[in-house]
């Protein structure tokens, strides 16, 4: 018991000195979670040396000494797999680190020289930063602590679009032959939640994005247990709900929503109160990219499930009080990630994409006076820029090689700097590849404007 006890202690302390941060990496599945955090530690781990971090002050000024992996706070959860991220990325041909499946963390002491004045020179100082790494998957499942099971379900079922309902389909015909009063049959809201789970896992594969349960798409050691057999019940839709509490225990109703409420308690809420609740300071990392190339029901469904999810969050000023017994996120990035998928003139237009996408969250956080700076970014850069001449006319292209090993020169089309409208959909085409990474010499990762996201998230405990 006491060395649990002298650790918290010494977290305590150290957060009323403010020598502590715990960052949350926030991000859907596949907007480049372990992509950034890889990226980040081998940017930190390189400075002073191969690192390229102009625009940290910290790092230009040479006052940025570097970084190690120390012994993170919680001994109960898996460490981040920096090293075999590493190894595949240095991987002959180079490939992209396997996703996440389950919580890690990973906890750097940042060394630096203090730019304040009063100090001998030589005197150097220590930040200790907590990274955290989780499915995006699961964090599809805060909102769900807002709900009850009607209004879950209602949700469900209102928010799915026409392509959507299609993947739906042979879910929803299922689940509509279920009467809500009848006696739950165990096998048959098994197999019916099955559907519901495949059909979850088609309209992810299709590029949608605000899918819920997430567990169900990442169950993980959950995989086959009843507290994952609930699903939204279509009668719902037009039942009374004062009528359907009077349902029995045994109902189908009832089953339904006692396996809903365990889930929200049991799986949902230790997970946002072990986790989120605790965070110093937050970047959000947005596939805004793979959102346009999937189409203008995915692209609006992205915006709704971002827009849910930051409501799960606590933004705020913090005071010492607040910084040690109620921490609250006190500073905010939003990223558009996988900015070297476009040419470097059209950066800017991606990133006033991204705020157009997030308008109302943002109204909200900067009417709460909480920090915000929206940027695109590359956590680790896979191509690079070019021109092509064509009748004496020069046009933007990249060079890069594709998952498959091809080696391309193209022009991936025209992002838009506000929310398109369908005549842009109907003209306009795309082609944001995927690529793989390029093959590394000794030394940092590449990356585009990684370096100002650092900065703004942690630059100023480095002054």
């Amino acid at each position: 018991m006491r060395q649990p006890l002298t650790r918290e202690l010494t977290n305590l302390l150290e957060r009323g000195r403010d020598r502590q941060l715990r960052l949350a990496v926030t991000g859907l599945s596949r907007s480049g979670k372990t992509a950034f955090l890889t990226s980040l530690v081998n940017q930190l781990r390189h400075a002073g040396l191969e690192a390229r971090l102009d625009l940290m002050p910290a790092a230009r000024q040479g006052r940025l000494l570097g970084a190690r992996r120390v012994s993170q706070p919680d001994l109960g959860v898996p460490r981040f797999p920096y090293d075999q991220a590493m190894a595949a990325l240095d991987a002959d041909p180079p490939r992209w680190p396997a996703p996440t499946r389950g919580i890690s963390e990973l906890r750097l002491s940042i060394r630096y020289r203090p730019a304040r004045r009063g100090l001998l020179r030589g005197d150097t100082a220590e930040l200790a930063l907590d990274l955290f790494d989780y499915p995006g998957e699961w964090l599809l499942d805060l909102p769900l602590l807002g709900h009850d099971y009607p209004s879950w379900s209602r949700a469900m079922l209102a928010s799915a679009g026409q392509q959507r309902r299609a993947l739906l389909a042979d879910w929803q015909a299922a689940a509509a032959e279920l009467d809500p009063a009848a006696e739950a049959d165990e096998a048959r809201l098994a197999e019916v939640a099955q559907r519901y789970a495949e059909s979850l896992q088609a309209a992810r594969e299709a590029g949608f994005a605000n899918l819920q349960p997430g567990r169900f798409l990442l169950p993980g050691d959950l995989d086959g247990a009843p507290v994952l057999q609930f699903f939204p019940l279509p009668a719902i839709l037009e039942a009374d709900d004062t009528e359907l509490a009077r349902l029995p225990a045994e109902s189908v109703y009832a089953t339904l929503a006692a396996r809903f409420r365990h889930y929200q308690q049991h799986i949902v809420r230790p997970f946002y109160r072990d986790h989120f609740r605790r965070f110093d300071r937050q970047i959000v990392l947005v596939d805004v990219l793979g959102a346009l190339n999937a189409g203008p029901e995915r692209f609006e469904d992205l915006g709704q499930a971002l827009g849910t999810l930051m409501q799960s969050f606590d933004y705020g000023k913090r005071s010492l009080l607040s910084r040690l017994f109620a921490p609250r996120i006190d500073r905010l990035a939003i990223a558009a990630t996988k900015a070297d998928h476009v040419t470097p003139e059209q950066h800017t237009a991606l990133t006033e994409l991204l705020e157009a996408l997030l308008a109302e969250p943002l109204k909200d956080l900067r009417y709460a006076n909480v920090p915000v700076k929206a940027l695109s970014l590359a956590a680790i850069r896979t191509t690079e820029a070019r021109e092509v001449v064509h009748q004496s006319q020069r046009s933007p292209a990249l060079r890069g090689t594709t998952l498959e090993g091809e080696e391309v020169l193209v022009f991936p089309g025209e992002v838009p700097a506000r929310l398109p409208e369908a005549e842009f959909w109907a003209r306009q085409g795309f082609d944001f590849r995927a690529f793989r990474p390029a093959p590394r010499e000794d030394g940092a990762l590449p990356h585009i404007r990684l370096d100002a996201a650092l900065d703004w998230l942690i630059g100023d405990k480095l002054r």
